[in-house]
């Protein structure tokens, strides 16, 4: 068991540190808002610290899930950030879904005081997340990947190595493009089969265990067709990662019309109130131009 430093607790953090805490790990964690720490030490045992150096110090593994690339630099650099506290063969361990740039730059930073950091972003939602069925992709040092992976194994369904550091951000990016043009289509399908009369659930049932068949469609259209977007991967959150993805889109030279697009559309459901809802509300907005 390994001592260890859990740094954001939101819908994703608190669970997934709270399965390192029942796996026997030693678990001190950090958050923004000190009343929902402890109200996790309370909960699980483990401690809470004031900052994100304290939290660091001792530990040999700090696992980061926080907002965006801001938010990352915050708890990593400066008197109080994490690296500030970890000492030399520690691991750092982001499950931020941020940009590989960002990426890249902490892990050189921390290189130099002699610290691995491993890019893990993680894909399955705040119920993944909650039964510790996590897919993370990650990127960074195999050593530092190595020692980390039986850590990460506490809340993750499949947990791999994809390359250097910044390629699991990388790989991140392509879920969300995939997933953006999924729902996108879902949406259209529902949308469609409602405007002709039929069943949207039985058409689910016949043509769901076909070529025609995600975990989007599984998952996502009984609440689809309800109409009921208050729960899942909030449309702020898909912009963000979306807006990401197309940065380094246009760094790379790939071209991604249908990203784009749907970037756009997840714009429009902003403006319709729903920086909130689940990203299957992208079939809210068809039924809005009706």
């Amino acid at each position: 068991m390994a001592r260890v430093a859990f740094l954001g607790l939101g819908v994703m953090g608190y669970p997934m540190a709270g399965h390192l805490a029942a796996a026997g790990h030693d678990v001190t964690v950090c958050n923004r808002t000190a009343t929902k720490a402890g109200a996790w030490a309370a909960q699980h045992g483990g401690r809470a610290a004031p900052t994100p150096r304290a939290a660091a110090e001792g530990a040999e593994f700090v696992m980061a899930c926080v907002g965006n690339d801001d938010d990352l630099r915050s708890i990593c650099l400066g008197e109080d950030g994490a690296f500030s506290g970890m000492a030399a063969g520690a691991v750092f361990v982001d499950h931020t879904t941020v940009s590989a740039r960002v990426t890249r730059a902490l892990h050189a930073i921390a290189a130099d005081s002699g610290v691995g950091f491993v890019d893990a972003p993680v894909s399955g939602g705040q119920a993944g997340a909650e039964n510790g069925q996590l897919v993370v992709m990650c990127g960074g040092a195999q050593d530092d990947y190595d020692r980390a992976a039986p850590v990460i194994d506490a809340y993750a369904k499949t947990c791999r190595r994809l390359g250097d550091s910044g390629a699991g951000q990388l790989c991140k990016m392509v879920n969300q493009i995939c997933i953006a043009g999924l729902v996108q289509g879902l949406s259209e399908g529902l949308h469609f089969a409602q405007k002709a009369g039929l069943d949207g659930r039985a058409v689910v049932e016949v043509i769901g265990g076909g070529a025609a068949g995600s975990w989007q469609m599984t998952n996502r259209y009984r609440t689809m067709l309800d109409d009921a977007f208050e729960h899942g991967f909030a449309v702020d959150w898909m912009r963000k990662d979306l807006g990401i993805c197309l940065d380094a889109a246009d760094e790379l030279g790939a071209s991604l019309p249908v990203t784009a697009l749907v970037d756009q559309f997840y714009k429009d459901v902003q403006r319709m109130g729903g920086g909130r809802w689940d990203t299957s509300s992208l079939i809210r907005r068809l039924r809005a131009l009706d």
